[in-house]
């Protein structure tokens, strides 16, 4: 039996945030690959109006709160009230991509890193010297890492992440969908916000089901 759990996020997205501790719950389910799948909620490089960030604010609260995510003094306030501030999805998403192409297993390490780097530090995370500082945090050689990043094609991948929200009607981030031996299934993740155990034992019990019912077959 093959599982895969395929998560669709984009590493400046609060709600994505929030899941951060579901992820890396179902990152240690035995038996299941994680797939990540970074999808560009802000395809360009975006300065914020003031009504924007007042919403961003808002809806990051919101999150906290159901999720137990920190957000630190630094990007409350600071690089949330900061002119400078830009969004753009692209730079973070090579970044997890060139982790990965290095070592599969550092992709989640750096995504980790970027969204604490954005939302407890208050660090300007496009920009490539704070990606690469990122990246040796997670134990990956800068120069090594900086070669990656020029060379991976994140507009590709982006690109078919678009493909794969469109042939499942996904409605933005983060999704989550199950793959047991290509079959696809729906995941309540929403139900599990801060409880990484809970949703860990949800995912168990989905393949526990599905090999049950392969070896009664």
């Amino acid at each position: 039996m093959t599982a895969q759990l395929h998560y669709i996020y984009d590493p400046l997205c609060g709600w994505c945030y929030g899941a951060e501790p579901l992820v890396h719950a179902a990152a240690g389910v035995e038996g299941l690959d994680l797939e990540l799948h970074g999808g560009g909620l802000w395809p360009q490089p975006t300065r914020l109006p003031a009504e924007m960030r007042r919403y961003i604010r808002h809806a990051d609260a919101r999150v906290g709160a159901i999720s137990g995510q920190p957000y630190g003094a630094p990007y409350l306030e600071g690089l949330l009230d900061d002119p400078e501030l830009t969004l753009h999805s692209r730079p973070t998403i090579a970044a997890v991509l060139a982790a990965g192409a290095i070592d599969p297993a550092k992709a989640l390490p750096m995504l980790s890193g970027i969204q604490h780097a954005h939302y407890e530090r208050g660090l300007h995370v496009i920009r490539p010297d704070v990606l690469i500082a990122i990246a040796a945090e997670c134990g990956l050689d800068r120069d090594a890492f900086a070669a990656a990043l020029d060379r991976v094609d994140a507009d590709a991948h982006i690109a078919e992440t678009r493909r794969l929200m469109d042939r499942v009607g996904a409605q933005g981030f983060p999704t989550m969908l199950l793959t047991i031996d290509g079959e696809w299934h729906a995941v309540p993740h929403n139900r599990f916000s801060g409880d990484g155990a809970g949703f860990a034992a949800w995912l168990r019990k989905q393949l526990s089901a599905k090999r049950r019912a392969t070896s009664a077959s």
